[in-house]
């Protein structure tokens, strides 16, 4: 049996983006070396932020098969995948929660690789080898609990083994099933919603709103320094701080301008409202939205009948618009069962969160299932 290994770095900068890129790929864009680069150089992760980088590199028998985005946290802010309570439960008895060790992509919701493998290296290692060398790792670290978010098919095979906790999460995502243009995704609706939708549109167009795209190689400093304003008010509105700063942005438009596209809605020549995407392989990802005045359905054609539209002309495979929202799911965008997995240092802890994930989990597959009955498409359209 190899012996498998972790390392960590406290700074991405410790990894050459040579080194990160050779597994992460450039296909997922929040996973290349720039974008947590990005992040941490604009103060967005850092110590100060409660987001203190911890990334991985991954050893078999010595050699370097494969890196991790990781961070030791205090706390369990932009992360989607809500603990608060666990926390809550631990300071009850009087243990400790945090630090904590996070594998993940800061502020991003969106399924992907998190354990960035060499694909022959990955066919050596066992989900008991992963949990073993994640149990010493934490151990290390002074941390009670490591936590995996969001990860793809191949990621969880590695991480179904006894002494791990997996819990279930729903979001909403499009499909393009081969359509060419917007009005052939409404042909798959039945003819209420289609209605909807169209009635929906032609009300954001009476009230004299157009839509100016921007791809990132294309994209103003001012258009991008107005939309952050749009974004900061999304937080304010609820009485919090944005995670993310317009160094970020302007780090993200610099470094990663082919998979930024940004969407701004114009009224009586200026702008009112801002949508940011990013493009993957196969994938759009709706990622930071905001307004300064609400305008009816402004916020469903910017963010998702704009993002389908731009998703067909791009010819993606599907449009994730990030976490939560049943309103997309009258829209068309079809539930779809998120993952995370969980390693528990406390035994008697380690138990009943494991029995409330269980007992979560068949809530949520029922709430899909339920879901499921409600989406918009006529009999037979997404066979």
């Amino acid at each position: 049996m190899p012996e498998l290994t972790l390392e960590n770095v406290t700074t991405i900068d410790d990894i050459p983006e040579a080194a990160w890129d050779r597994f992460s790929g450039a296909g997922n864009p929040f996973l290349r070396h720039r974008f947590f680069a990005a992040l941490e150089h604009s103060g967005c992760t850092t110590q100060a932020s409660g987001w203190q980088p911890c990334h991985l590199l991954i050893k078999l028998d010595g050699v370097l098969a494969g890196v991790a985005p990781a961070y030791l946290k205090n706390h369990s802010m932009g992360e989607y995948v809500f603990d608060w309570g666990w926390a809550d439960a631990y300071q009850r008895h009087g243990l400790p929660y945090y630090p904590k060790l996070l594998i993940a992509v800061p502020f991003t919701p969106a399924q992907g690789p998190r354990l960035l493998l060499d694909p022959q290296q990955r066919q050596r290692m066992t989900p008991a080898m992963i949990q073993h060398a994640l149990d010493l790792l934490i151990s290390r670290l002074g941390a009670h609990s490591w936590h995996l978010l969001f990860p793809d098919q191949a990621d969880q095979a590695l991480l179904d083994s006894p002494g791990s906790l997996h819990r279930l999460g729903c979001q909403f995502h499009w499909h393009n099933r081969g359509y060419h243009q917007f009005d052939d995704f409404l042909a798959t609706l039945t003819s209420r919603k289609r209605k909807s939708i169209r009635r929906e549109r032609r009300q954001v167009s009476e009230q004299g709103i157009r839509f100016e795209h921007y791809p990132g190689t294309d994209l103003s400093g001012a258009a991008l320094s107005t939309f952050y304003q749009y974004y900061q008010a999304t937080y304010f509105k609820r009485g919090q701080r944005p995670y993310l700063n317009l160094s970020f942005f302007r780090a993200l438009q610099r470094e990663q301008p082919e998979q930024l596209h940004l969407i701004m809605a114009e009224k009586d020549g200026n702008w009112i409202a801002g949508a940011l995407f990013l493009i993957g392989a196969d994938t759009l990802y709706g990622r930071y939205w905001g307004c300064l005045e609400e305008y009816n359905h402004l916020h469903f054609e910017t963010c998702y009948y704009q993002g389908i539209e731009l998703a067909i002309a791009l010819g993606l495979a599907r449009f994730d618009a990030g976490a939560q929202g049943e309103h997309k799911l009258i829209r068309g965008f079809e539930p779809t069962l998120t993952h995370s997995w969980h390693g528990v240092a406390h035994p008697d802890f380690r138990q009943a969160i494991g029995n409330f994930c269980r007992e979560e989990a068949d809530q949520v597959r029922g709430y899909r299932n339920e879901a499921m009955t409600l989406l918009p498409f006529h009999k037979g359209a997404t066979d």
